[in-house]
């Protein structure tokens, strides 16, 4: 059996939470039962605050964007677990302004159930709450409309950045709801895993890949894709994901986008480095411009090895969004 670093699986996340107090009490506070993370410096009074979250194991999501500029609060469950509808309710609380709060939720059953009802009962107390919910995965896309849509990833950085950005300027609940599901909608995510990622407690990996061969639209809890073999290069990989994000999102020679190169954990950054360089490449050569981008680990699973690439399609405002400050464990400048 693998070694793993941890006392007991069930209070790792727990753990974990402990260490990330002690290292960042400038930056955040962890509270515990129930368990949320918010500022340790609150926004200004009037200000509508933001909070995400969801199971853990996707580190630095959602923790590490707590702070200026981006969350108010983040609520994480265990591992690849949502969390509970009173951890959301207890962070919404803590962290209202007077001008209510903007929930960022990724498109998962357990996550919009909790979020939902925690909005729900804190309406009931008079505190407005508006739901964003991010569906960017490509992958898990349906033609024919049937199942859950598509399932929330990476793309849940670029919204939590540039509503966080919008939420310091000044604006309200309902424009930042607006924007976020315009950014939702903008947004497509697709990635490859190179091996799989093996829980806390257990002995093997969820799944196995057949040498030279790669899973093609895997999810972040290591939801299966497609095994295809695999002999190319790296930008033949990179291209495999570009292509259909092209499409999706309808890219056209002077199209602009925001891009997430995100490693899945267990992606060297050498590698991701040159992944950036590839997407460059093979965006280039439709005319498509990289107008900002992101590259490394920002939602991970574990210790999955692969990568996604996320690509927003920019509009008007998008950027300036994008370059303002911000201030958080994960992200900063």
């Amino acid at each position: 059996m693998t070694v793993q670093l941890h006392n007991d699986p069930g209070e790792l996340t727990a753990d974990a939470l402990r260490g990330y107090a002690l290292d960042h009490s400038s930056k955040v506070k962890v509270h515990f039962d129930p368990t949320f993370v918010e500022r340790s410096q609150p926004a200004a009074a009037g200000a509508v605050a933001i909070v995400s979250g969801g199971g853990s194991g996707h580190e630095p999501l959602h923790l590490g964007f707590v702070g200026e500029g981006m969350l108010d609060a983040a609520v994480p469950g265990k591992v690849f677990a949502s969390p509970t509808a009173s951890q959301v309710g207890a962070a919404i609380r803590s962290v209202d302004r007077g001008a209510g709060v903007l929930l960022i939720v990724k498109n998962y059953t357990g996550d919009i159930l909790n979020f939902g009802l925690a909005a729900e009962d804190a309406r009931d107390d008079g505190i407005p709450v508006e739901i964003v919910r991010v569906a960017d995965d490509l992958a898990s896309e349906r033609t024919d409309g049937e199942g859950p849509g598509r399932r929330g990833t990476a793309g849940t950085v670029i919204v939590e950045k540039l509503c966080g950005a919008a939420a310091r300027r000044g604006d309200g609940l309902a424009e930042l709801a607006a924007l976020g599901s315009s950014l939702s909608d903008r947004t497509r995510s697709l990635a490859v895993a190179f091996r799989s990622a093996t829980l806390p407690g257990h002995a093997e990996p969820s799944f196995q890949l057949p040498d030279s061969s790669v899973e093609f639209g895997v999810g972040i809890h290591g939801e299966r894709g497609s095994t295809r073999p695999f002999d190319g290069s790296g930008a033949d990989l990179v291209e495999s994901l570009v292509g259909p994000l092209v499409e999706a999102l309808a890219l056209a020679e002077g199209s602009e986008v925001i891009a997430v190169v995100n490693g899945l954990g267990g992606t060297p950054g050498l590698q991701l480095g040159a992944a950036r360089y590839y997407l460059e490449q093979s965006l280039g050569s439709r005319g498509v411009g990289v107008a900002r981008a992101l590259t490394g680990s920002y939602v991970t699973a574990l210790n999955m090895q692969g990568i996604s690439i996320t690509l927003l399609r920019v509009e008007d405002g998008d950027l300036e969004l994008w370059d303002a400050p911000v201030n958080t464990v994960a992200l900063s400048w």
